[in-house]
């Protein structure tokens, strides 16, 4: 085996074409319902969509299904799901991931796969310098000039190398920069495009959480996940390791050297063998059973009730530290047994063998054998015994990575199958029906409204039936519990009733687009949202449109009789408030901003109720609905509001009612202000009409207002 042999190979294998247009399939009537796919241990005959694949590839025997982002296992079953995905997604995916940058992916996955190549030329450039040294000394001819020209060569190839490396990197950080805002975009839109009702869905949360495990696996902190783009790894190894075997072949030749490539070859691949089929698979023990999962749940609940410094408070007063520390334990120690359970199962004798010595020692039988033979060269056993580790250690990584690469697969049809999902409150494109505007208010008819909350067995709401005229105001009243706010939720389109009738302006309420629904009205929710960010913010979020608009903000503000909270504050519209409860993120280099300030519960009131009237003067709307509003003002403050609530339902020029009010209140005496009143008890409507006729009938009404004097 002489040196000669070496020679440089410029057979090169065709890519293959990952990347061609398609459409994804999902059933549109899949969310028409809340009913996951039954369960079952095999993958359906007739599976077609990518949710499908996803939700089939969770499913375990027994009906049990894994832990969300816990890693699939290599079976037969998976890996033709694997397959449905990459027809049905994949192919989309990494087509648009080529189409944000076309030409830099390209080079991308070009420049990577000549980059695999160069080991195999280090090895190869090396390799003629041994030889080269080796003539020169063993022939008496040795001159420094010709080893410096030798050295100088390779210097000038591994400067090539690095120049390569540096713009093939740089090219790769603006490739994987765009996918990466790409996917988070997609995830961000996901999120805010879907309704209460679809993220109450387990299996749609189950879902969403390993979609948001594929988006931040584009950042490297995905769930023990290589970034989704490394699959372009997969073809660099397998490039390089037909490089090194190219090599390795050349400097094989007769019986004896292919006995000695063959013993070669079983010393790399055994252990392999022995790490795929002898010990179990690294993320198998992400495989919890559902009581080993809700431990593990438990336990992370129980540490951040103990480590938030927010729940503090209750904590204290509740003296609920005993509790915590129990149940915390509790779980850790199932969580503790099921890990060692674990390890006990790779305890296996073969998984103990230490191999990598043994191992050492056989590679190098190949080495003795070639020694023998006159052709062999020092730099072609330097080539061959390099060549060789390569091969191994390219081998591993290829194995290692294509099974991180199975399991990104399922995680991405999380993430594909989550952008066709579809609101649940989202009506049919052909039986959607646009808003019309009432001049004189929305109607609004109920009948037999019913709703349950997910997980509860007694329904919040039962049988409500009421009807409010255009232009007339209703108060809601009634006892804590009896589902005032939950009515108000569904009057607002926020969740759907389970059963029963609601009609607003003579249309079911279910045909309205919940975008243009939400377009016709406005109001308060007894837990407002308060934001860490500026006042004007606060108050803009009412109508984002105008959020720029100073005069827009400031009138809202005067409607809201705010005004003195706002001047109060030293930087006014700019002030940053801060929020209770609130964790500010520290970085490097930055520091606390000094202009956060705090409000009290009825300044925070007064701009909820600000952010309402942001767009209640506006034309389209119709309908005003406010869930305690003035809970946390006093009486003076309170009739304040209400004015200027019956204002704004009026027209400015005849005094005609031109908005329809509903508000929620514990206080009868501004329920006096309605035009009827509807006394809620154990979440049905007991009693509706005239403050006055409630009064005659002496019930449930009457007595709690007599309570309240």
């Amino acid at each position: 085996m002489r040196m000669s042999t070496l020679h440089h190979s410029s057979t090169w294998s065709s890519m293959l074409h990952l990347f061609k247009t398609g459409r994804l399939w999902f059933p549109d009537d899949f969310y028409a319902t809340s009913e996951p796919l039954a369960p079952s241990e095999k993958a359906p005959a007739s599976l077609q969509s990518t949710y499908d694949a996803w939700f089939t590839s969770r499913l375990l025997p027994r009906g049990e299904t894994l832990v969300p982002g816990a890693h699939r296992r290599v079976s037969l079953t998976n890996l033709k799901l694997a397959f449905i995905i990459i027809r049905t997604c994949a192919v989309e995916f990494f087509a648009h991931i080529l189409s944000l940058h076309p030409i830099r992916t390209t080079l991308m996955l070009s420049l990577n796969v000549v980059r695999s190549l160069f080991p195999a030329f280090r090895g190869y450039s090396q390799a003629l310098i041994i030889d080269e040294l080796q003539c020169l000394i063993t022939s008496g001819n040795f001159t420094w000039s010709r080893l410096l020209n030798l050295v100088a060569t390779e210097l000038v190839r591994r400067i090539f190398e690095s120049l390569l490396d540096s713009f093939a990197a740089s090219n790769e950080t603006v490739v994987v920069d765009s996918a990466k805002f790409y996917v988070e975009y997609v995830q961000m839109e996901q999120r805010v495009r879907l309704d209460i009702p679809t993220l109450s869905d387990p299996v749609v949360r189950d879902l969403l959480h390993e979609s948001d495990l594929f988006a931040r696996s584009f950042s490297g902190s995905g769930f023990g996940l290589l970034s989704p783009l490394d699959f372009i790894h997969i073809i660099s190894l397998v490039t390089e390791i037909f490089s090194h075997l190219l090599l390795i072949f050349s400097l094989t030749g007769g019986a004896t050297h292919y006995g000695v490539l063959l013993l070669s070859i079983f010393s790399a691949t055994v252990p392999l063998f022995v790490t795929w089929f002898g010990c179990p698979d690294a993320h198998s023990e992400t495989l919890y059973s559902p009581r080993e999962a809700r431990a593990a749940d438990r336990q992370e609940k129980m540490r951040n009730l103990a480590y938030n410094e927010a729940h503090r408070p209750e904590i204290e007063l509740f003296g609920l530290g005993d509790w915590i520390l129990k149940t915390w334990a509790s779980a850790r120690k199932v969580v503790l047994d099921s890990d060692q359970n674990q390890q006990l199962r790779e305890s296996s004798i073969i998984s103990k063998l230490n191999f990598a010595d043994f191992l050492f020692a056989l590679q190098n039988i190949p080495l003795v054998l070639l020694l023998q033979t006159s052709s062999a060269s020092l730099g072609s056993l330097t080539l061959y015994r390099s060549s060789i580790q390569s091969v191994i250690l390219a081998s591993r990584n290829l194995l290692a990575t294509s099974r991180m690469v199975f399991q990104g697969i399922f995680f991405m049809s999380a993430f594909c199958a989550g952008k066709n999902l579809k609101p649940k409150l989202q009506p049919r494109a052909e039986d959607v029906v646009p808003y019309q505007t009432s001049v004189s208010g929305a109607t609004i008819k109920a009948h037999g409204l019913s709703y349950t909350y997910p997980g509860c067995s007694e329904p919040a709401l039962k049988d409500v039936s009421f009807t409010l005229q255009s232009g007339e105001t209703l108060a809601i009243v009634g006892y804590n519990g009896s589902g005032k706010s939950t009515l108000a939720k569904v009057l607002l389109r926020i969740i759907d009733h389970d059963s029963g009738e609601l009609c607003v302006n003579g249309v079911d309420i279910r045909r309205y687009d919940p975008y243009d629904y939400h377009q016709h009205l406005t109001g308060v929710f007894q837990g407002f949202s308060k934001f860490n960010t500026t006042v004007r913010e606060n108050v803009g979020l009412g109508r984002v449109e105008k959020m720029r608009s100073r005069a827009a903000i400031e009138s809202a503000i005067h409607l809201a009789e705010a005004d003195s909270v706002v001047n109060s504050l030293p930087y006014g519209l700019r002030q940053i408030l801060e929020t209770p409860g609130f964790e500010s993120m520290s970085y490097a280099g930055c520091t606390a901003s000094p202009r956060q300030h705090g409000l009290s519960g009825g300044e925070w009131q007064r701009l909820s109720i600000a952010r309402a009237f942001m767009r209640a003067n506006e034309l389209q709307v119709d309908l005003l609905l406010f869930d305690e509003p003035t809970s946390s003002l006093d009486a003076q403050a309170q009739k304040q509001i209400f004015d200027t609530i019956e204002r704004i339902s009026r027209s400015p020029t005849t005094g005609d009612r031109t908005k329809s009010v509903i508000f929620i209140t514990h206080r009868l005496s501004t329920a006096r202000r309605a035009d009827k009143v509807a006394m809620m008890e154990n979440g049905t409507i007991s009693e509706f009409g005239t403050h006055a006729e409630l009064l005659a009938m002496g019930g449930g009404y009457a007595a709690l207002y007599r309570a309240s004097e």
